[in-house]
């Protein structure tokens, strides 16, 4: 009779322990480069518009009032231009940076 997958891996472990060899490489072992950097980087805009797309439509779908009534929410707000702009700047760059790398990868 076969060896149980228990078994199988108890021996694995055991084997590797004694020859101590790594698990697997790990992100510490690789030079940083900045392909990598911006394969993250679009991955992780991609996400957040994935996101944010559908917390805005949950949103449309579930508030009570229309978008105009809160649109005059935060203008009565009062915030500074430096927030606002930075706000503006936090909203387009996922958006304008995912777009030009995905073109740039498709080029």
């Amino acid at each position: 009779m076969g060896t149980t997958a228990k078994e199988e891996m108890a021996q694995f472990w055991q084997k590797n322990s004694s020859s101590h060899r790594p698990l697997s490489p790990h992100v510490t072992i690789y030079k940083w480069s900045l392909p990598m950097a911006m394969s993250i980087s679009h991955r992780g805009t991609g996400v957040a518009l994935s996101l944010g797309v559908s917390l805005f439509g949950l949103g449309a779908l579930l508030l009570p009032e229309q978008f105009p009534h809160y649109l005059a929410l935060l203008k009565s707000l009062s915030l500074g231009p430096a927030l606002i702009c930075s706000a503006k700047f936090a909203l387009a760059f996922p958006f304008t940076y995912h777009t030009w790398n995905g073109i740039r990868h498709l080029v």
